[in-house]
């Protein structure tokens, strides 16, 4: 099974009368699971079960799920308060004429406080339930199509990465058989070196050299460093088989790569293994970074 990437985007829309809703969900990497979910007023009850349902599919990583809705007919009524209305054009016309006033207007008297009363319409619980229920099943349609984005991006990461490991194993074994570390030619470095400082000076004593030559050699040894990157290696290569979430472990796996390599270069006293060396710190940094994008 494929490796999951933790990033992907996916959009779904639909209808349930008198709504029309449209999801959004959008994932990035993370440490953990960290779920945002976004939903308009009124359909507060949906944000726990939508919660619920992005973290049944999701294993890690920062996700946004947001839902918009539109509502396709006007909540809104508008009444005119007739007692009201009849009750002013009776009073107005009841005031004596006079030249210094104008007769009143419909528009006029519309425009009194209380004669067109605006109210919106409450929308009752049921109504809500049964739109709710359908913009989740969009929501599990867009977890459908993120999951299969995160899935794709997963396998062609699972290439690279693997690719990746395989360098790494063939850069180790070149560490392996590098002519420097053979015991003749330790040998022959340490013996050049005895050789130049008992020549410049009479005073040093050829037996103590010898001992602190060989306490070199042993710390210079890059045995156990070989050793732990050809086991951390094959981790590597049965946790990219895994059908489980393991970003994490590969990411830690990546920092014990790079431990071992850099220690190996710095107790590297040939200039062959070090160089060597200096290609698997690099390979192995670019395997870390593609690493922080696995669930």
């Amino acid at each position: 099974m494929a490796l999951k990437s933790m990033t992907g985007f996916a959009r779904t829309a639909g209808a349930h009368a008198p709504w029309r809703w449209v999801w959004e969900v959008k994932a990035v990497n993370a440490k953990g699971l960290d779920l945002r979910v976004r939903v308009p007023p009124g359909f507060d009850l949906m944000e726990p079960e939508a919660r619920a349902r992005l973290s049944r599919r999701l294993a890690r990583g920062t996700c946004y799920a947001t839902l918009t809705l539109h509502r396709e007919t006007s909540a809104t009524q508008v009444r005119i308060n007739e007692p009201l209305l009849r009750a002013l054009v009776e009073t107005l016309s009841q005031i004596p004429a006079d030249g210094n006033l104008r007769p009143a207007s419909l528009d006029g008297l519309l425009g009194v406080r209380g004669v067109v009363e605006v109210s919106e319409t409450m929308d009752d619980e049921a109504a809500i339930a049964a739109a709710s229920a359908t913009a989740l099943l969009g929501l599990d349609a867009a977890l459908d199509h993120l999951v299969t984005a995160r899935n794709t991006e997963g396998a062609a990461l699972q290439a690279v990465l693997s690719a990746r490991i395989e360098t790494i194993a063939r850069l180790t074994e070149a560490a392996e058989t590098t002519p420097g570390r053979k015991p003749e030619a330790v040998l022959a470095r340490l013996q050049q070196s005895i050789d130049t400082l008992t020549g410049a000076t009479s005073a040093l004593d050829p037996v103590r050299l010898h001992q602190e030559a060989i306490l070199l050699a042993a710390k210079a040894d890059v045995r156990e460093e070989l050793d732990r990157l050809k086991t951390h290696i094959v981790s590597g290569r049965e946790l990219l088989a895994s059908d489980q979430p393991v970003g994490r472990r590969l990411d830690f796996l990546a920092q014990e790569l790079s431990r071992e390599a850099n220690t190996l270069c710095a107790k590297s006293n040939d200039p062959v293994l070090t160089a060597i060396g200096m290609d698997l710190r690099v390979e192995i940094e670019q395997f870390r970074e593609q690493v922080q994008n696995i669930e």
